[in-house]
């Protein structure tokens, strides 16, 4: 993951609608939800929703699909993987006392 793309991941979820919408794909899993299941779980108005669902998508940490009618959004566990694999790249470099999954003392 480039450091740009990890910027605009870190972007679209460092607001807390976006965060809570996130956080509520990704218990869904991969099957996702309608906007409009969203919006009602989480008391979001629908153009709210919308705008904060693009940035997401945007941000490629959310994938959307048709299902008829329904827009189903879900998390892209890839990207968020490849984010987790861009924050640690460099883990355990030092391997010094308390670093990278150590406990502390």
């Amino acid at each position: 993951m480039e450091k740009q793309d990890a910027l605009s991941a870190f972007a679209a979820i460092a607001q807390e609608t976006r965060l809570d919408i996130f956080r509520r794909l990704v218990r869904a899993g991969d099957p996702g939800m309608s906007a409009g299941a969203i919006a009602t779980e989480l008391g979001v108005p629908a153009n709210t929703l919308s705008f904060h669902l693009k940035e997401l998508k945007s941000a490629r940490v959310v994938r959307c699909r048709r299902e008829g009618r329904s827009l189903i959004y879900s998390p892209d566990f890839r990207t968020m993987n490849d984010l987790l694999a861009f924050l640690t790249e460099n883990c355990c470099e030092s391997a010094g006392p308390g670093s990278c999954g150590s406990a502390p003392n």
